[in-house]
Formats: structure tokens, C-alpha cells, sequence
């Protein structure tokens, strides 16, 4: 269970939310999809606004927006598997091999829940997710918020992603040898060096929390696919939000999207680093809500 501060009427829970007539699912289905990902789903009679992870955290990760969004929206998060409470079980390598497979669980959820003009919102690697879903199935969304987001991060001749293969690869390596020392490391590289030391244990306890096998698999699926031909199939209105001196996620990444986009405009936060809605999750709430209305 998620640890917001909502009183039971404020939440329903997966079996509650499968009452929602979805179409094409029967209700067992619809019943696993949401266990199998710790479906919560805060409020209701609103707007819906489905929150998508990055790499490596699980559905608390938006625990500093969620009580200010739940009062506009219908407030919905989930676990990736192999995070969170999600079903460890329910891992495929071979689903989970590109970034598409996470994008197909995304789709499922909001069949599910039978979700009509979402605003579904993805940070980073959660973004190129976001991006894949909401590409795929435009029925169930209308508006599309990216923060910090990629659809590649490795330097390539003509396009800056922010990162050499090689040393991209050394980073990689040195999570299979030493996983939990690599949480702490990489963690306070994506928070960046300006912000309180908490924020990057915090980052990294959620690095800890995902089961280091599955993880590992994820981080070369998020840090090594190249998404960029998917871009332009995003026809949603979009907003792209970036922070300043993000080693994930560099201003030329943010022109890329922008200029690949077709209804996208970007904005860039004052705060430093990978993760706004750690560092700046008041400036990050104030341009989700702009954007959105």
C-alpha cells in the first residue's frame, strides 16, 4: 500500500476499480492487470492523470505531487514489475527487452481501468514509456507531460544524448558488480551536486527497493535503446519538462524532442538535476498544472 496521507474514501483499490466497465477485459482480467502492477487509484469524478516511473523507483516516487494533484485529478500510479509491490513473478525477459513491453503493461492498465482523455505524465525513462503508449493508444489520452525526458542517451554523430557508449557501459558494468554500492553513485550523479545529500539517499533507497536482477536488465533496456523513431508518432499535445545541468537529459536533448515533436512546447525549470519532482516538486506541480488546465 502507498503510504499518502488519504482517508480510505479517497482511494480505491484495485478491486473497486475494476467495477469501471472497462471494454474488451473481463473482470478477472482486469482484476490481474491491476494487482499484477499495485494499480492505486486516488479519488474519483475527476480528471484522470496517470503518473509513469523512471528507471529503477516504484509508484512513491510521486508521494511529493500526489496530494496537491489529487485535488484536480484522478490521481493513478503503479508498480513496473519487478518494482514496488508489484508481481515478481510476472517477469518476462523477453517482454521487458525494449522499453515497448512496459509500454504494452501501460496500455493495459488503462484498459483496465477503461481511462478516456488521461493526462498520462513519465519521467525519463518513464517518458519514452509514456511516449510508447500514448503513441499506441491515443484513445485513452489527451494531453502527454514529459519530464526530464530521452528517447536516447548516448552520443551519436549529429545527436548529443549525453553520454559515450563506453562510458555508458562502464556504468552499467559496475552495477553488476557492486549494486548497492552503484545505487548511491549513480543516484547523486542523476540528482546532481547542488541539492541536499537526502536527495540523492532518498533516490537511491528506491534504487534498493527494485529487485537488483531485474534492475539491471531494465537500466541496459533504458540506457542503451535508441527511441528516437518513435518521437514523431506522438501526436498528443505535449509538454516537455527540463531542469538545468541534467547529465541524463541536456539541453540538446530537449531541442531534439522539441523539434521532433508535432504539438510539443518545452519548458525549462530552475532546479538542477534529473529528478524535479524531488528537487522541485512545487515549480514541477505549477507546470503540470499550467499545461494541463
Amino acid at each position: 500500500m502507498l503510504d499518502f496521507a488519504y482517508s480510505n474514501s479517497d482511494v480505491i483499490s484495485s478491486s473497486a476499480a475494476v467495477q469501471t466497465g472497462a471494454t474488451g477485459l473481463s473482470a478477472t482480467q482486469r482484476q490481474h492487470i491491476l494487482k499484477r502492477h499495485s494499480v492505486r487509484v486516488i479519488g474519483e469524478g475527476k480528471p484522470p492523470m496517470l503518473l509513469c516511473n523512471g528507471f529503477g523507483c516504484n509508484q512513491r516516487i510521486w508521494q511529493h505531487l500526489t496530494t496537491a494533484l489529487a485535488v484536480r485529478y484522478q490521481v493513478i500510479v503503479f508498480d513496473y514489475v519487478g518494482s514496488g509491490a508489484s508481481e515478481l513473478g510476472a517477469y518476462d525477459p523477453h517482454k521487458y527487452a525494449t522499453l515497448g513491453g512496459y509500454a504494452q503493461d501501460v496500455v493495459e492498465i488503462c484498459q483496465a481501468l477503461d481511462l478516456r482523455e488521461a493526462v498520462i505524465v513519465g519521467h525519463s525513462a518513464g517518458a519514452t514509456i509514456a511516449m510508447l503508449a500514448a503513441s499506441q493508444a491515443p484513445h485513452h489520452f489527451a494531453k502527454t507531460v514529459l519530464l526530464a525526458p530521452s528517447p536516447y542517451y548516448l552520443n551519436e554523430p549529429g545527436y548529443y544524448g549525453g553520454f559515450e557508449r563506453a562510458d555508458m557501459l562502464q556504468v552499467l558494468a559496475m552495477m553488476d558488480e557492486d549494486y548497492r554500492g552503484w545505487t548511491t553513485t549513480f543516484a547523486d550523479l542523476l540528482i546532481g551536486p547542488t541539492h541536499a545529500l537526502s536527495l540523492g539517499e532518498e533516490l537511491a533507497g528506491f534504487f534498493c527497493e527494485t529487485d537488483s536482477t531485474i534492475a539491471k536488465q531494465f537500466a541496459r533496456v533504458a540506457f542503451l535503446s535508441d527511441n528516437r523513431a518513435d518521437v514523431a508518432k506522438l501526436q498528443l499535445p505535449t509538454l516537455l519538462v527540463q531542469c538545468t545541468d541534467d547529465v541524463a537529459g541536456p539541453p540538446e536533448v530537449g531541442a531534439y524532442l522539441l523539434e521532433h515533436l508535432p504539438q510539443a512546447q518545452l519548458i525549462t525549470l530552475q532546479t538542477s538535476g534529473h529528478c524535479p519532482h524531488l528537487s522541485a516538486p512545487l515549480e514541477t506541480l505549477a507546470a503540470i498544472q499550467s499545461f494541463v488546465g
